[in-house]
């Protein structure tokens, strides 16, 4: 088993999925099974959260409690039907060609920054350094994901990339129209999950993989989760949140008041997936 190679692919979600996915993880450790080790973790939007906490040698049952605690003065966030409509007529023009639907999803973000409909730049990597345990990259195999603002191009942050961890983090978590671009170099960056929710391609050629995927459909030519493990040769588990974690986690994604009910439900959720979770991981 030592030359089986593993990988963890923590996928978008907002506020809650990052509750999620940290429930999820904490109920299967409780099981026995602890993807935390794993040789390789990509982590996309929320996922580059709680990939930087678990790599960083955070624990999970105090990465777990945090989500408990009430949501104090945070801002509810939300993606407007505005915002929806100027993604849906990007997709629409873009007529599937990715890149050049990235490109004008980065233009979105530029623009409602411009208008001043967003936080500041400071203000972002200030509320994401909160939720980091430390500013360095882990000596861990960790990719993080982001789309450049300006050409759509999707880039992958390691420790390599001469770039900060909480740069790379807070870019990875820069939903167009709703947080500003991050400023990496003279290049600005958004939301990893503008290419696929999740990035779980990034994981070819690992033996074994587990995603954990608070949102794993695929829009235009947004790819999901499914399309990109298809054809694998890895053992592979997708989970996706079930019908109790859904009512959890509710409409709003970004609301800071659902966060502690979806760590609960992914913990519970945990239970019901561990089999499958153990089979591809272990098996």
């Amino acid at each position: 088993m030592s030359d089986q190679r593993t990988a963890l692919v923590l996928g978008g979600g907002g506020i809650t999925g990052i509750a999620w996915e940290i429930g999820v993880l904490a109920g299967l450790a409780d099981a026995g099974v602890d993807l935390t080790g794993a040789d390789l973790v990509v982590g996309t939007s929320a996922g580059s959260v709680v990939g930087a906490q678990v790599t960083s040698g955070a624990e999970l049952e105090a990465m777990f409690q945090r989500q408990l605690e009430p949501p104090a003065q945070e801002k509810v966030a939300r993606m407007s039907r505005s915002n929806l409509a100027r993604y849906a007529w990007a997709m629409l023009v873009s007529r599937g060609r990715d890149v050049d639907f990235r490109r004008r999803v980065g233009q979105i973000a530029l623009a409602a920054e411009k208008a001043g409909l967003t936080p500041s730049e400071q203000e972002r990597l200030d509320v994401i350094g909160s939720r980091l345990v430390g500013r360095d990259w882990p000596d861990r195999d960790l990719t993080i994901t982001a789309v450049n603002a300006h050409t759509g191009e999707f880039r992958p942050f390691d420790r390599t990339s001469g770039v900060s961890l909480l740069q790379a983090v807070a870019a990875s978590c820069a939903v167009p129209g709703v947080y500003p671009p991050v400023t990496i170099g003279d290049e600005r960056y958004v939301d990893g999950g503008m290419r696929s929710a999740a990035n779980a391609d990034l994981a070819q050629g690992y033996d074994r993989l587990v995603v954990l995927a608070p949102i794993p459909r695929g829009v235009g030519p947004i790819a999901s989760v499914d399309a990109q493990v298809t054809g694998m040769l890895a053992r592979v588990a997708v989970v996706t949140p079930d019908d109790g974690a859904r009512a959890a986690i509710g409409r709003n994604v970004l609301d800071p008041a659902a966060r502690a009910p979806s760590a609960r439900a992914g913990r519970a959720q945990a239970a019901t997936v561990v089999d499958r979770v153990a089979d591809a991981w272990i098996g």
